[in-house]
């Protein structure tokens, strides 16, 4: 029975000597795209069932869009062009062949910041396994370092988030792009108008009761956002709302935020009497010390366009969130 390697987290530290030494090592800063994810492996091996393998795992559709798009937009170059400006890529998976099985992963090797993820192994089956086998990681680090990316673009122009404080003791990092269109008694409603469509987030609290760990979890959150919909976000002729689309079942993780338990759920919403719908990613934060959960979604509206990166932005925007 072959030997599946670990995965294997190996950062590797540029230590800088004092100021001044001649062996200090300087690395300019990374590029690229955000989700664009570079693929350094062999043009035969690209072709073949390892490259086959990597489009399967890395531009897999995300879940939750109303359209298939990939988790990553990948870029392939082979090996013997990765130097110079191709290496300052923020995000790299390279892959060897004729080595032990293995999956490791690098920090800030070429460029900074960078993650990068080298998988070997002696035969194409060898390298497959691995990718296979440590998906999940790979993408969670390589997601880490994007998001990363994405709120220190955020930071350059922050809105005042005092507000948010105020109200909910919490501190969240979104750009001056958005404003607040709605401010009631532990609800807040924040836009940003784009070229197509517009982005939103809802902030608001619901007390520990609303949702219950089990089988009936998803259906108490879907029921929580209808009713919030129905209260808060009105459609555009009369009686219209914003629902959770019927016919689409939602995706629902368990993850942590700010060291809270949290319900992460994506899917579609939809607004009844009007032809309007599009992606939702909702986090249901347990507060158990203020004895609620915090509720933080980010919705897209943006008919025929892709709504990937849009929905991205919304996921780091709601995974800075920091209780005070």
């Amino acid at each position: 029975m072959k030997t599946i390697l670990k995965l294997t987290f190996i950062f590797i530290v540029l230590a800088g000597c004092k100021e001044g030494s001649k062996n200090e090592r300087i690395i300019s800063n990374s590029s690229g795209n955000l989700n664009n994810l570079t693929i350094v492996v062999d043009n035969l091996l690209w072709e073949d069932n390892v490259g086959e393998q990597i489009r399967t795992v890395f531009a897999a559709p995300l879940e939750g869009l109303p359209q298939d798009e990939p988790i990553f937009s990948l870029s392939q170059i082979p090996p013997s062009v990765f130097s110079g400006f191709a290496t300052k890529s923020r995000i790299i998976l390279k892959i060897e062949k004729g080595k032990p099985a293995g999956t490791a992963i690098s920090e800030d090797l070429f460029a900074k910041p960078q993650t990068l993820v080298l998988v070997t192994g002696k035969t194409n089956q060898e390298i497959i396994d691995q990718i296979e086998s440590n998906s999940k990681q790979i993408i969670s680090v390589f997601k880490k370092e994007e998001i990363k990316e994405k709120l220190r673009r955020i930071s350059l122009s922050l809105h005042d988030d005092s507000d948010l404080k105020k109200a909910f003791g919490i501190s969240i990092k979104f750009p001056t792009a958005y404003r607040i269109a709605k401010k009631e008694d532990k609800f807040f409603w924040i836009r940003k108008d784009i070229p197509t469509g517009t982005m939103d987030l809802m902030i608001y609290e619901v007390p520990l009761s609303t949702i219950k760990e089990g089988d009936s979890t998803i259906t108490d959150i879907v029921r929580m956002r209808d009713s919030i919909g129905k209260t808060h976000i009105p459609g555009p002729v009369e009686g219209s709302y914003m629902i959770t689309e019927e016919s689409y079942a939602p995706y629902l993780f368990e993850i942590n935020l700010d060291n809270k338990p949290t319900y992460e759920t994506k899917g579609i919403w939809d607004v009844k009497n009007a032809f309007m719908a599009g992606p939702f990613i909702n986090y249901a934060i347990k507060d158990l010390q203020n004895n609620r959960y915090l509720v933080v979604e980010g919705y897209v509206f943006s008919p025929s366009i892709e709504k990937r990166d849009h929905i991205f932005e919304m996921e780091s925007i709601i995974k800075s969130i920091k209780f005070e």
